[in-house]
């Protein structure tokens, strides 16, 4: 069962110390979860990618599990789709589904994603 937590703001500044670095990207990728299943890896997170960043460097991605993005704030782009991304934006990506590299814009950038390893496809994936 995923994790519960009732009304919190996990983008008010008294919980800036809950967001985690992550690893390579200099502090210019920061992620918080939010909520997560122990038993099924199920989680729900918050990324951030600081203004002007560009994830070239970990190159396009994809999972062998579904997840859901949604932008909560700024604007970046998606290399694999060629396109913008914008607030309010939202995507359902099914297994295997190639995205990235990003760039943000020029303002940091939040996506909202919902990832459900728990529906791992075992087909291979970079």
């Amino acid at each position: 069962m995923k994790s519960t937590k009732t009304y919190w703001n996990p983008l008010d500044i008294k919980n800036a110390g809950k967001w985690e670095d992550i690893e390579g990207s200099d502090g210019n990728l920061q992620q918080i979860t939010i909520a997560e299943d122990l038993e099924t890896g199920d989680y729900t997170r918050l990324t951030k990618i600081k203004a002007g960043y560009s994830t070239k460097a970990y190159g396009a991605k994809s999972h062998n599990y579904p997840e859901e993005i949604f932008v909560v704030s700024g604007r970046l782009y998606d290399e694999a789709f060629g396109m913008w991304l914008e607030v309010g934006c939202y995507a359902s990506r099914p297994p295997q589904e190639v995205h990235g590299p990003f760039m943000a814009d020029k303002e940091d950038v939040i996506i909202l994603e919902i990832s459900y390893p728990s529906q791992t496809n075992t087909k291979e994936v970079f």
